[in-house]
């Protein structure tokens, strides 16, 4: 046995990059709390390995004193001059204390801290190899799957992709070749661990720098994303060249690059929108396809909010299907965004004068929403007159 355990250290730290020193000193370890365990031994031992016959031995360590008050820890100093006349109290010495029958234990104890080493290595491997495709799309084929997940075949490793992954409007079959992000890799107690998606906002964004060279190289810049996966996806981009539209770049000619993006996305609906350093017209922005009349914002609330006035047949468009449109408006600006039509305007303004009916600024406050109800009594009788 001895033999073959030093010819699997030499093959092992060969094939498997594993030092042998670290091979050995797991494999000591776990033979000395396989000592105690077995013989119930509480002694303070250590195990020594012969680097030349591949043996292992266990040594019991005591210590030297004038008075023995536990021998399995100390050992008188009368007995230590025995050995050797140069021991003195305090001194530690070392005895064999190896059991007939350890060459046994010591063996499956080698097998099984080899096998554990080996899948430590692979999963350090597989970790080394992955850990570059962490955020970017990489390319699978479906396995297998169960209720909860999507088991993906990358490379020569399994992937995960959990439910909150999976897109809506997609089914997955075994076989089917599919684009996945690498959202996460790392290991839990079975071993390595990668997590995939369909769903993360970054799956958009992947696509986008593969489809326009413009986007891969910096010229356009994707500054934000808010995704509904499988439904609609707005994307907000601006152009660091004053001479390149971003909005148009990103959509191509005739369409083509978006169409890519949406075709392998299942049909899902992507917004462009220009983003702009003013906060006004980058909502505004957001909102599209609806049309705004103006954005004001509040000073008082400590969160960014802002009112959005639009015309009142462009309400239900600026909000959109179950308030999705206004939703990832919001979420794209990073605006807690309030929808009111241009019908309420004046309203709004009789709010705001009440509030603020007591302060300092009464006379200018009231100024300005009397020039706001006389635009929208003028807009009426215009309307009237109609």
């Amino acid at each position: 046995m001895s033999k073959e355990m030093l010819e699997a250290f030499d093959t092992l730290e060969k094939t498997k990059g594993i030092k042998k020193e670290v091979i050995v000193d797991a494999i000591k370890a776990a033979l000395v709390a396989a000592y105690k365990k077995n013989y119930n031994q509480a002694q303070n031992v250590e195990v020594d390995f012969d680097e030349r016959t591949g043996n292992f031995k266990v040594m019991a360590v005591k210590t030297v004193v004038d008075e023995v008050q536990d021998d399995r820890l100390e050992v008188s100093l009368k007995d230590a001059l025995a050995i050797n006349g140069a021991y003195e109290v305090g001194d530690e010495i070392r005895f064999e204390v190896t059991p007939k029958n350890f060459g046994r234990i010591s063996a499956q104890t080698a097998k099984q801290v080899i096998m554990q080493r080996l899948r430590e290595a692979e999963r350090n491997n597989i970790i080394d190899e992955y850990s570059q495709y962490e955020d970017e799309l990489i390319t699978g084929t479906v396995e297998r799957r169960d209720n909860r997940f999507v088991y993906v075949k990358i490379g020569n490793v399994e992937a995960v992709m959990s439910t909150h992954d999976q897109m809506p409007n997609e089914t997955y079959n075994p076989q089917d070749k599919v684009r996945v992000l690498v959202t996460h890799v790392g290991s839990d107690s079975k071993g390595a661990q990668i997590t995939v998606s369909r769903t993360a906002p970054d799956v958009v964004k992947r696509l986008f720098e593969q489809e326009v060279p413009e986007i891969y190289n910096g010229t356009v810049e994707i500054v934000s994303i808010a995704r509904e996966a499988g439904d609609r996806t707005k994307i907000a981009v601006k152009s660091n060249d004053p001479n390149i539209d971003p909005v148009g770049t990103c959509v191509g000619q005739g369409g083509t690059r978006v169409q890519n993006v949406v075709n392998e996305l299942g049909g899902e609906n992507i917004d462009i929108v220009q983003y702009e350093d003013d906060p006004s017209d980058y909502i505004a922005n957001a909102l599209n396809p609806a049309e705004v009349i103006a954005v004001q914002f509040s000073d008082e609330d400590d969160e960014k909010s802002a009112l959005v006035i639009v015309p009142d047949y462009q309400l239900s468009l600026a909000i959109g299907k179950k308030g999705q449109n206004v939703r990832l408006a919001a979420r794209l600006t990073g605006y807690k965004i309030d929808i009111r039509p241009e019908s309420e305007v004046e309203f709004v303004d009789e709010d705001k004068k009440n509030s603020t009916e007591n302060k300092e600024s009464d006379a200018e406050t009231a100024n300005d929403e009397v020039e706001a109800t006389v635009k929208h009594d003028a807009s009426t009788s215009d309307n009237t007159e109609e």
